[in-house]
C-alpha cells in the first residue's frame, strides 16, 4: 500500500528505526533523529540520503527512487 503524505506527517520517532513501506521498493526510514530512504534495486536493499520530509515531497523521492533503480540496472 503506496504511502500518504498523512501517514508520513503522522509517524513519530520510537525508540528505535521502523519502516513505512510505500511500495515499488520504496520505504521511509523513520529514526529518533530523523528519516531517510530506502528502496530495493534488483533485490538489494539500498539507502539513499534525501533532505528530511517535507523538504523532499513524497512524489521527488519517488522519482529519485526510480532514477536510482535505472542507474543500477
Amino acid at each position: 500500500m503506496a504511502l500518504t503524505d498523512t501517514a508520513i506527517r503522522s509517524a513519530k520517532p520510537r525508540d528505535r528505526d521502523y519502516k513505512l513501506a510505500d511500495g515499488g521498493g520504496l520505504y521511509l526510514l523513520v529514526t529518533p533523529v530523523g528519516g531517510r530512504v530506502k528502496y530495493r534495486a534488483d533485490g538489494v536493499e539500498r539507502k539513499l540520503a534525501l533532505d528530511k520530509y517535507p523538504a523532499v515531497t513524497l512524489g521527488e523521492a519517488r522519482k529519485a527512487r526510480d532514477a536510482a533503480q535505472a542507474k543500477s540496472i
